[in-house]
């Protein structure tokens, strides 16, 4: 609980100043507020910057740029006082930097709120939501936009092959971002996607996540009705339909609304799925009706359902099916999202971002297919405030039947919650060992690194599944495999 006898911001000074010069931002290495910088680096305004353990590769990036960054939050920082505070959603009102800036009476604005004011209200934005799958299905779309000619301005919550990065002003008509349904700031509490403005909007999936921020299901739920309540009538929510939710909370939605999903029913769907080394063919239908044959770089059916919602944008904004068929297959990928990382000793080593257990259950069923005669071992790192919590311990015993083997780390507690509310890596080991499946669980990397060099063999896939860095684990096993 925050003291209530601290100096708080005054909503008074919540605003856009007339043409500010100098804007800093307060946490500025997360991904979002790193995109935003050099956003607005590029766009010719002095950007600086603080946050807490600076490091790469965010730290290279903003240097690289010619973006101060101090080390640290403190008044100090503010004593070249800035036009407007950009606040990130890490900072909390008793940071000593946020109590300066109440001091100093300075504007200030969310990450969201900037993005939306400065890079959104002139262009057609197009919002992609949903509990997992953002990522992918607004690279995807950037990527395959820009290959045909649109120019689209973009941030992402990961970088895109295509451009090496997670942003692009673009001159086009065309704005892409990430919808993210996690809170705003300490001053604004409500998703981020909010303050987006969406014309044409894809909603992937709505499932309980984000422990530390909704209370139940029943909250999650809320926040994406609010989403599509903000849909002008306009405007096109494209939504999957394979999730009974997704298509209660459409109902209200006052916009034309295309489904997707597995059903022929739906507006768009697929059959012929063929999963392979090196990506999916699938037969696209279009009100039951078969289009073509699409051929996607992305193992997976859940990719094929990220496919089929940029397919219905892109159709919807006019593009034509061998166009859209060309860029699917062009698609380079996102950084983090099945990134095969390295080979060595015949071993692939495969970087995921997969924490949820229906993206852990999804990435894993992908690769077994993708690399089918394969010994497929899933190293998992419950890192995010939900998976250190027990809510999913029972559904984490259900997803990992796509892996022939299980390593699992030993999260760092979360503070403030009690420890029989914890996830616990020894009883999902013990849960999945009952099964008959192979698994253990280490309390830290080191011992998962010592175990994967002993029993490693050739021909086996390594995959990764972590939001963090999960201690360099990739590069120091593709290292280790180099001496074996």
């Amino acid at each position: 609980m925050s003291d209530p006898s601290l100096p708080v911001l005054d909503p008074v000074l919540n605003v856009f100043p007339d043409n500010p010069r100098h804007i800093h931002l307060m946490g500025i290495c997360g991904t979002g507020m790193g995109a935003v910088a050099g956003l607005l680096k590029q766009s010719g305004y002095e950007v600086s910057g603080s946050d807490s353990g600076v490091y790469p590769p965010m730290s290279d990036y903003l240097a690289e740029n010619g973006i101060g960054v101090m080390d640290g939050y403190s008044a100090e920082n503010l004593r070249v006082k800035p036009d407007l505070v950009v606040v990130g959603n890490v900072i909390r009102r008793e940071n000593p930097e946020a109590l300066e800036l109440a001091r100093l009476h300075v504007p200030y604005v969310s990450f969201p709120q900037l993005l939306s004011h400065f890079y959104l209200t002139a262009k057609t934005s197009l919002v992609v939501a949903g509990t997992h799958g953002k990522t992918t299905t607004s690279s995807l779309l950037a990527t395959m936009l820009a290959g045909a000619g649109f120019q689209p301005g973009f941030m992402i919550g990961g970088i895109v092959q295509a451009f090496n990065a997670n942003f692009k002003i673009g001159t086009g008509d065309y704005f892409v971002v990430e919808g993210d349904e996690y809170d705003t700031a300490f001053f604004d509490k409500g998703p981020k996607f909010l303050h987006y403005q969406p014309k044409v909007a894809i909603l992937t999936s709505v499932e309980f996540d984000h422990a530390d921020i909704y209370a139940d299901f029943e909250a999650v739920k809320a926040s994406f009705a609010k989403l599509i309540a903000l849909m002008p009538k306009d405007g096109v929510l494209i939504a999957c339909y394979d999730y009974e939710v997704v298509q209660k909370l459409c109902q209200a939605a006052q916009c034309r609304v295309i489904s997707y999903g597995s059903d022929p029913l739906f507006d768009y769907s697929f059959t012929g799925l063929d999963i392979r080394p090196g990506g999916t063919r699938f037969t696209l239908l279009r009100s039951g009706q078969s289009v073509g044959v699409y051929t996607s770089v992305l193992p997976g059916k859940h990719n094929v359902l990220n496919s089929l919602a940029v397919i219905a944008l892109l159709e919807t904004i006019g593009l034509e099916s061998e166009v859209i068929g060309r860029e699917l297959q062009l698609f380079q990928g996102v950084r983090r999202r099945q990134e095969v990382r390295g080979v060595e000793d015949d071993v692939v080593v495969i970087d995921d971002f997969a924490h949820h257990p229906t993206a852990v259950a999804e990435t894993l069923e992908a690769l077994a297919g993708a690399y089918a005669g394969k010994r497929l071992v899933a190293v998992f790192e419950p890192r995010t405030n939900s998976s250190r919590r027990n809510i999913f311990q029972a559904d984490y015993a259900r997803v990992f039947s796509g892996a022939s083997e299980i390593v699992i780390k030993e999260p760092d507690p979360l503070v403030g919650v009690s420890v029989e509310d914890h996830f616990s890596a020894e009883q999902l080991a013990r849960d999945l060992n009952a099964q008959g499946k192979v698994a253990q669980s280490f309390p830290d990397v080191e011992g998962i690194l010592d175990h994967l060099l002993a029993t490693l063999q050739r021909g086996d896939v390594v995959v990764m599944l972590s939001n963090g860095g999960f201690g360099d684990i990739h590069a120091r096993l593709l290292h280790g495999l180099q001496g074996s």
